[in-house]
């Protein structure tokens, strides 16, 4: 059994909301969304394929495979480019995308872009992989992390749902523990918050709800730059 909960919050900065969240505990999925894009294009990627993806997974034979976790990222993205295409407004739009799924008892875990899934068990461990420039390029040409965090492109993202007929989907599966918690968020929170204070509020004991809204707080007493999600599970 999995107890879950999630928030979202446009931040201090920003009017409006462009991440998207869904927590289904019928289909056993959990995701996050971070859409990008002119006027109202990033907030209608990031609902098209997060509905994309629970379509797709609501269809599919149980019970779920990474193959089909993947097919649904696939999917997610020829929609995203479709409308793109077919509606001038709509043009350039994308989103970050990472999904948890139950399947016999483990989590499998799908993502794209920098949305990230955590896991903590007693020490919180980043699972996920950034596609970004930073973490791909950045790192590798060996500059510090104060130069990244300051570098004109710490915010491009090398991979999206939406953008290109090419997509990698980083893939991973995740053996269920008892007690052990799973936090799904944006980069409005692992980008804002430290990890210390992610950590310090999933040790904390209370709900999962005060949780989200404690870290959510964090972010926004960090100047709150971006949308703020955190979708968080529990192991019972």
């Amino acid at each position: 059994m999995i107890e879950s909960f999630g928030a979202s919050d446009p931040g201090c900065v920003r009017g409006n909301n462009e991440d998207y969240f869904l927590v289904t505990p019928s289909l056993g999925l959990y995701l996050v969304a971070d859409g990008m894009g002119g006027a109202q294009a990033g907030e209608h990627a990031s609902k098209l394929a997060a509905e994309t993806v629970s379509e797709i997974l609501a269809n599919a034979p149980r019970p779920l495979d990474a193959a089909t976790l993947q097919n649904a990222f696939a999917e997610a993205n020829r929609r995203v480019m479709q409308e793109s295409k077919s509606d001038p407004q709509l043009e350039g739009m994308g989103t970050t995308l990472v999904a948890a799924v139950e399947s016999n008892g483990d989590l499998l875990v799908a993502s794209v872009g920098d949305s990230r899934l955590y896991i903590y068990d007693g020490k919180l461990t980043s699972v996920t992989e950034d596609q970004t420039w930073v973490n791909e390029v950045g790192r590798r040409l060996g500059l510090d992390e104060t130069t990244l965090k300051n570098h004109p492109m710490r915010h491009v993202l090398t991979m999206a749902i939406g953008v290109a007929d090419a997509l990698l989907v980083h893939n991973y599966r995740i053996p269920s523990k008892k007690g052990m918690q799973i936090l799904l968020c944006s980069d409005g929170l692992h980008g804002v918050a430290s990890e210390e204070e992610i950590e310090q509020t999933l040790a904390s004991d209370t709900s999962l709800q005060g949780k989200c809204e404690k870290l959510i707080q964090s972010a926004r007493s960090s100047g709150g730059p971006d949308n703020i999600t955190a979708v968080l599970l529990k192991i019972a």
